[in-house]
């Protein structure tokens, strides 16, 4: 099933998905974070969205 682009949430807000523009859009507005400190908190982290936040936050 194709995503549906009007859809500007993830489809799991359980996990950061950074293959997709909209979802990357949504978490560093919601973390209130540049794309560069979103990814290297994924990297440090994981996927999950609980992870990627605490990592954010230190």
């Amino acid at each position: 099933m194709a995503d549906d682009l009007s859809n500007r949430g993830p489809q799991d807000r359980a996990r950061v998905n950074l293959g997709e523009q909209h979802e990357i859009a949504y978490w560093t507005k919601k973390f209130g974070v540049s794309e560069e400190q979103l990814r290297k908190a994924v990297q440090k982290a994981g996927v999950s969205a609980e992870a990627v936040e605490k990592a954010l936050k230190h």
